[in-house]
């Protein structure tokens, strides 16, 4: 059973400006939801951050969300949160690959996004995700937002010049 294994981790990323995150969670399954935010917002306040939580109907709208928090608000970082329980029907497929791809893409373009969504084949395997004191996955994804943000401003002090280099130099 995969709670009962141990994975390393990294030790936490330290700021010398507090981040301001977004949690963004589908409470579809509110229990499960309501563990994934206090393990996400337990680990932002432990990195000395901010948080700012919004619900959205599903899974599939968080990328929609982050995407439209990026463009008109002022946020560091996401937190994806939610869960997926399959079914009966391929739609837990399209829900867990459409809203995975979403977040990646938007990654790719640079945002600072920990994805928590679970997806999961019982309720059981998400209860024991979600929980804080088990596998605290809520937890694991603002740990990843929080140390991507921490790469984003480092790398960010040095910036790359714009325009053309001459040959050889």
């Amino acid at each position: 059973m995969a709670g009962s294994e141990t994975h390393y981790t990294l030790e936490r990323p330290s700021f010398d400006k507090a981040p301001k995150i977004l949690i963004v969670v589908a409470p579809y399954y509110k229990d499960i939801a309501d563990n994934l935010v206090s393990g996400a917002k337990a680990e932002i306040e432990a990195c000395g951050g901010s948080w700012e939580l919004i619900e959205v109907p599903g899974a599939l709208e968080v990328p929609t969300a982050i995407g439209i928090a990026e463009r008109l608000a002022e946020f560091d970082g996401y937190v994806a949160l939610g869960c997926v329980i399959r079914g009966e029907t391929t739609h837990y497929d399209t829900v867990c690959n459409d809203s995975s791809r979403g977040i990646m893409e938007l990654g790719l373009k640079g945002l600072c996004i920990g994805n928590g969504i679970l997806t999961v084949e019982t309720r059981n395997q998400a209860e024991v995700r979600a929980d804080p004191d088990a596998m605290n996955k809520g937890g694991g994804a603002a740990a990843a937002a929080l140390h991507l943000i921490a790469l984003s401003r480092k790398w960010s002090a040095s910036e790359k010049p714009v325009g053309f280099r001459p040959l050889g130099g």
